[in-house]
């Protein structure tokens, strides 16, 4: 028998928090603090400015709300401008619901109609839960879609429903494959999420299949920085440490980066992402998909899965089990006592739990400059920043 002793859980996660934050996020970094709310705001503000119905921007703004409080700062308000330009010039229709195409008791085939990503994914989420509950599992693939976000705000929807969830994406190629030249696969995230007795213990793996994603990148070209051994590769395929001679013609490298560290790994599972993706949906796949942030009118026409599974279909006391596993992950005896080991979700929950103490999401001087910037094209108010 597995008990669930949810104060030794939040122990663990407040040791996590104490002494792991700083390995694995500068966010205590950053000079600016905004709260949650005028971010979620603001991001309505300027998605509204251009055309946007107000829910498809509420819903948008939710998610980047919540990679940026999950500490994926290279998903949140990083993004915004990107989603403010494709619904403005038409590449997104900011207004269009998704539709229902094909589907079984257990599966659901949806087309996004070139809808906003979050409002698609939420739609194809939900679909996927309520035939997990009747069916025992609920699989959505969709067609038509855009940039959703970060793919585990959609696995952790299941959570709340006492079942796993899944989400997948792929993406603008991006990604040089395993002893190859040319960017042609998408960074193609995986997201898994596992319920367990209390949130602190559940389960939740979000990643991309390449080392590093794009945003995460750019985010060091903002800030003048090169980047770590196995991010990216230049216009030659020769590895690069240089953001801007990754970004300007090169790639990204697959998970593991070079073919000694085992990189092929990540290239497999980026195209195991499209499979479920691209070919599955019938839409465009690796490099017949879209270049990223490409002008012109062409739509993204992403595909997505999306899945929902109950635990209780299958043997009985998976939350017990799911607590004990997470639990015994952690009090294991770590190399270095500053750095206790974690589990999938952890560092995340950790960035979640300072934005709470400190009352909002911190962010860096360029990026509140792009905001304001943005913001007066727009035509709308800045968000209130608090200086520290």
């Amino acid at each position: 028998l597995f008990f669930c002793p949810a104060a030794n859980s939040r122990a663990l996660l407040s040791l996590s928090i104490s002494v792991g934050k700083m390995a694995f996020t500068n966010g205590s970094e950053l000079p600016n603090i905004v709260a949650v709310k005028e971010v979620h705001a603001f991001i309505v503000r300027c998605m509204e400015a251009v055309g946007t119905p107000s829910d498809h921007a509420g819903e948008l703004a939710k998610g980047l709300v919540a990679a940026d409080s999950r500490g994926h700062y290279s998903h949140g308000l990083n993004r915004l401008e990107m989603y403010v330009n494709e619904v403005k010039s038409g590449q997104c229709n900011g207004k269009a619901k998704p539709e229902i195409m094909k589907q079984t008791a257990a599966t659901a085939f949806v087309d996004g109609k070139n809808g906003i990503g979050f409002v698609v994914g939420n739609y194809c989420m939900e679909l996927a839960i309520v035939k997990a509950k009747e069916a025992g599992i609920g699989w959505v693939t969709c067609t038509g879609s855009n940039h959703y976000g970060i793919a585990g705000q959609y696995a952790m929807q299941a959570l709340d429903h006492g079942l796993l969830g899944m989400s997948f994406t792929n993406s603008s190629p991006l990604v040089v494959p395993t002893r190859a030249k040319q960017n042609i696969l998408g960074t193609n995230p995986i997201a898994v999420a596992a319920p367990a007795c209390s949130k602190e213990d559940s389960f939740v793996l979000d990643m991309a299949t390449s080392t590093a994603a794009l945003g995460k990148i750019e985010m060091e070209r903002r800030k003048g920085n090169s980047i770590p051994s196995g991010w990216g590769v230049d216009s030659s395929g020769k590895e690069s440490l240089d953001p801007n001679a990754v970004l300007g013609g090169g790639g990204l490298m697959p998970l593991g980066g070079s073919e000694l560290t085992a990189g092929y790994k990540g290239y497999g599972l980026a195209m195991m992402v499209d499979v479920f993706c691209g070919i599955l949906s019938g839409g465009p796949f690796a490099h017949h998909i879209r270049k990223w942030q490409a002008a012109g009118t062409s739509v993204a026409n992403l595909g997505q899965t999306f899945v929902a599974v109950d635990p209780k279909a299958f043997a009985p006391g998976f939350e017990e089990r799911m607590s004990a596993f997470s639990q015994e992950m952690r009090a294991m005896e770590p190399v270095d006592p500053n750095k206790p080991v974690l589990v999938a979700g952890d560092p995340e929950r950790c960035n979640e739990e300072r934005v709470r103490r400190e009352g909002g999401i911190r962010y860096h001087d360029v990026l509140i400059g792009a905001m304001n910037n943005l913001a007066e094209q727009l035509g709308v108010n800045h968000m209130p920043v608090q200086r520290t």
